[in-house]
């Protein structure tokens, strides 16, 4: 789905939120750049899989944090956990690499994504997200961002990393 159809769902929801437009960014860092001042905790989505590729996990961040995946992985009761390749994100989400948001959830009919969040962000009052396009991020309520994954039939589960 477009970044116009995810913000027609949002609408729908009526989940306030703040678009920015800028010229592509495909890391953090150069997103980062394009959103300056703006208030919200600058996330860091990361899907991963276990070694079987049978598990798939949605992990989001504050961005400028480091993640231990031998200590993520224990913590969710995985052998070893990865990234999850091109091929398996195109085949569960829809999307390239540098646009991994809430957003592709809207793509994976199995739901078969578990989705963590880091503990340390929930109390943050906005965060932000590439809808599904990496010439634009949006802003919404941390609250809403929750709200928008029940929606889409997904759990949540919040984990200290």
């Amino acid at each position: 789905m477009t970044a116009k159809t995810i913000i027609k769902q949002l609408d729908e929801l009526s989940i306030p939120y703040e678009l920015i437009e800028h010229p592509p960014a495909w890391t953090t860092e150069e997103a980062d750049q394009f959103i300056i001042g703006i208030e919200g905790v600058r996330t860091k989505s990361l899907f991963l899989t276990n070694k079987k590729k049978k598990n798939f996990y949605l992990l989001i961040m504050d961005d400028s944090k480091r993640l231990g995946m031998d200590y993520l992985a224990e913590l969710i009761g995985e052998k070893r956990l990865k990234f999850a390749s091109e091929e398996l994100l195109l085949e569960k989400m829809n999307i390239e690499p540098g646009v991994v948001s809430i957003f592709g959830l809207i793509h994976n009919e199995l739901k078969d994504i578990q989705v963590l969040f880091d503990e340390e962000i929930m109390n943050e009052e906005r965060l932000s997200f590439h809808p599904n396009d990496n010439t634009k991020t949006i802003f919404l309520k941390t609250t809403d961002a929750i709200k928008y994954i029940e929606y889409l039939s997904f759990p949540v589960k919040i984990i200290t990393i």
